[in-house]
């Protein structure tokens, strides 16, 4: 019986395809599974038959329906797997196939593709060029060694054509991924034997072949990262109904070499834009760290609670539902595990009160006092420094440093401010009630106190976490080896949170590493999106220096964002019914649209309206049900975490976008007044970013200044 395999190209298409077509997935793969090769050669219904003019003879299509065709890999060496590597239209089936080559690497001994025709085109271009220009891209490397990292001689060839970076990214989409990714971390200096350390060694299994073969059954198990060999077809069918869970823990390669080195030296910081797997590769060193220690225990945490419960239903898909494994790691928000800590140590359970609420007690801290200082700056004062810098009386912050405040206080007026703070936190104590960020503050000192309950703490979404947490996650692990694992992405930082990882004793000079393609969103969205931050300047992660979403990008390609405005927000509601009508017509189900508002008020207008319409809808606050149906509706903030097919940004007006009331004024302080507006822009971006295929914007008046001119 022949054996099926998947190939990820293959689930980055499948998720796309309109019903009737997934449908004819599903037939046509369970009647493959079912029949013998003899028997598959022969079956007329699957009309498995030869690409002509292929440049790799392997090449076979088979019918899906009238209009789609499967692309296979077939064995020519007498095994029994089959390979399917692509879905398509009757004659872009054909025209990929025809230009796609695979092989083994060398090095890696992994299954590896690139567009041979498209090579053999343009190298040549490329070394005309070459020949005046001054240097070339890999003039220090030679040929050799080329060959020892898995460069074989067609990609060879256009490497040494190659004058800079930007020339390697024109070629990006056409190469191996493997050699491509070795021929990037060339291009950023990296030595040719940590080149094959972090590359080559961590991705060639450790029973692989002595020599490189072409079987295509080894070859394909030498690649488990990006290819499914199905057992049975039990797991053939559950695999095609919940393709996209696969999908959301698969590894790619650019980022198993993170994810899966044997060991660092300290702590660990990976960067990247929306989409380019920052969490799966979290996930994945959970896995990597659990296999390397025996019996310790990992915290896996994040910012809130719905972002927590997505890492746990994630990790348990990863580690196979294996509850010896899951039981050794604790997957919960910073606050919640700063809450235990000190709720076991004390009488009396913390009581952490919102913002809305602390607001009023400032108000009333201004009015009691007569201070000069509205209470929004008391506020943020008390967040940025105080609570930042771990402030205790009066003297430490006379002393302290106000940088990123942009009104300068003396020292009469910190005197006068410190009154303040001291009022405040003497009406907490009253009411027996704390914040989140004291709490957290309590179960740092804790900690220090007692033997490190962690022997690993891996973080997700780091960019919107304070100082005062960053103190909890840096008491909760020993530093050393492999303590801390960071992801994050500064341009992603919708909480008014400042740090530096340096300044807390996590250094990750050395150590830090950015993600760069996109697997979730097309290119136009990327695009598009990305244009709500040129603009603006964004501090890096650690707090030094700045981030840039240069040479950030995506491989999937798809329709334009659409932006429109209208005249009144019924007509924009009622556009909104008509677009969720259009995308459920094209196939997506209610689940796969997500529809989002700045505020909860726009979401119930839209909510009635689809319901009136007979269109299912859901709320999302915190974790939603899975397997529920129904349009995904949540607020911007409600979004972080949360991916759809389809998204659709309601009210992006003056006004609203930024919300004029969130804003400091720019003579109050400037400096909090261009963090106020970033926070927004950042707050749109993620909006805009949790569209896999399709985006659309829309506002009634006049349109947020943040929107790009040109929509």
């Amino acid at each position: 019986m022949p054996r099926l395999a998947f190939a990820q190209s293959f689930w980055d298409g499948y998720d796309t395809l309109e019903k009737p077509v997934r449908a004819g997935v599903r037939k046509a793969m369970g009647k493959f599974h079912a029949l013998s090769v003899a028997e598959l050669n022969a079956d007329k219904g699957l009309h498995l038959e030869a690409v002509e003019n292929a440049r790799d003879r392997r090449m076979r299509t088979i019918r899906i329906t009238d209009f789609w065709r499967g692309v296979v890999l077939a064995p020519d060496d007498g095994s029994d797997v089959f390979l399917l590597v692509n879905v398509l239209p009757h004659d872009d089936a054909y025209t990929w196939a025809a230009k796609r080559m695979y092989s083994a690497n060398s090095a890696t001994r992994a299954l590896e593709v690139r567009n041979a025709v498209a090579l053999d085109e343009l190298t040549p271009l490329y070394e005309r060029a070459a020949r005046t220009a001054p240097r070339l891209l890999f003039a220090d490397i030679s040929d050799g060694t080329l060959r020892e990292l898995g460069i074989d001689d067609q990609v060879l060839r256009a490497a040494r054509s190659l004058v800079d970076k930007a020339q390697l990214e024109a070629f990006a989409t056409l190469l191996p991924e493997d050699q491509l990714e070795v021929l990037q971390y060339l291009a950023e200096g990296f030595s040719p034997e940590d080149v094959y350390r972090d590359v080559v060694a961590v991705r060639r299994p450790a029973d692989a072949p002595a020599e490189p073969v072409e079987d295509l059954a080894t070859v394909i198990a030498n690649t488990p990262a990006r290819i499914r060999l199905v057992t049975g077809s039990q797991e053939l069918e559950e695999i095609l109904e919940q393709p996209f869970e696969a999908w959301r823990v698969f590894l790619h390669p650019s980022q198993r070499r993170v994810a899966y080195r044997t060991s660092y030296g300290g702590p660990v910081q990976v960067t990247g834009g929306p989409g380019t797997g920052k969490t799966v590769a979290a996930l994945h060193r959970v896995k990597h760290l659990l296999g390397r220690s025996g019996d310790g225990r990992i915290l896996l945490t994040t910012y809130t609670n719905a972002l927590a419960a997505g890492l746990r239903e994630m990790l348990c898909l990863l580690l196979d539902k294996d509850e010896k494994l899951l039981a050794r790691v604790d997957v919960t928000t910073v606050d919640a595990y700063a809450n235990g800590i000190v709720r076991a140590k004390s009488a009396a359970p913390p009581k952490p009160i919102g913002d809305r609420e602390q607001r009023q007690l400032w108000e009333k801290a201004v009015q009691q006092l007569g201070l000069p200082f509205t209470a929004q700056f008391l506020a943020q004062e008390y967040r940025h420094v105080i609570l930042g810098q771990n402030l205790r009386d009066l003297d430490a912050y006379l002393g302290a440093s106000r940088r990123g405040r942009g009104t300068g206080l003396g020292g009469a007026r910190r005197r006068e401010l410190w009154t303040a703070v001291q009022r405040f936190e003497q009406f907490l104590h009253d009411r027996g009630e704390t914040t989140h960020l004291r709490v957290c503050a309590r179960a740092a000192e804790f900690l220090t106190a007692e033997p490190v309950p962690y022997a690993h703490v891996v973080v997700d979404e780091a960019q919107d976490l304070h100082p005062a947490q960053w103190r909890v996650l840096r008491a909760a692990v020993s530093p050393g080896p492999d303590d801390l694992f960071v992801t994050g992405d500064p341009h992603q930082r919708i909480y008014d949170s400042r740090v530096s990882l340096a300044s807390l004793g996590i250094a990750t000079t050395g150590r830090s590493f950015r993600l760069r393609v996109n697997y979730r969103s097309t290119e136009e969205i990327l695009t598009w999106s990305a244009r709500l931050l040129a603009p603006v300047t964004v501090d890096a992660l650690e707090g030094e220096g700045t981030d840039s979403l240069a040479g950030y990008r995506s491989l999937l390609h798809g329709r334009r964002p659409q932006a429109q405005g209208f005249t009144t927000r019924q007509e924009e509601t009622e556009a909104l019914v008509d677009r969720v009508r259009e995308l459920l017509a094209e196939g997506l189900a209610p689940h796969e649209i997500g529809v989002c508002a700045r505020f909860n008020l726009s979401l119930d207008t839209a909510e009635e309206k689809l319901k009136a319409a007979g269109i299912p809808v859901l709320r999302v606050k915190g974790q939603t049900a899975q397997g529920t149906e129904g349009v995904r509706l949540a607020t911007m903030h409600a979004m972080k975490g949360l991916e759809f097919r389809a998204v659709s940004v309601m009210g992006v007006s003056e006004g609203a976008v930024p919300f004029a009331r969130e804003i400091t004024p720019r003579e109050a302080d400037p400096l909090q007044h261009d963090a106020d507006l970033l926070r927004e822009r950042c707050l749109l971006f993620v909006a805009c970013t949790r569209a896999r295929e399709a985006l659309s914007m829309t506002w009634s008046g006049a349109p947020s200044p943040f929107l790009p001119r040109a929509t």
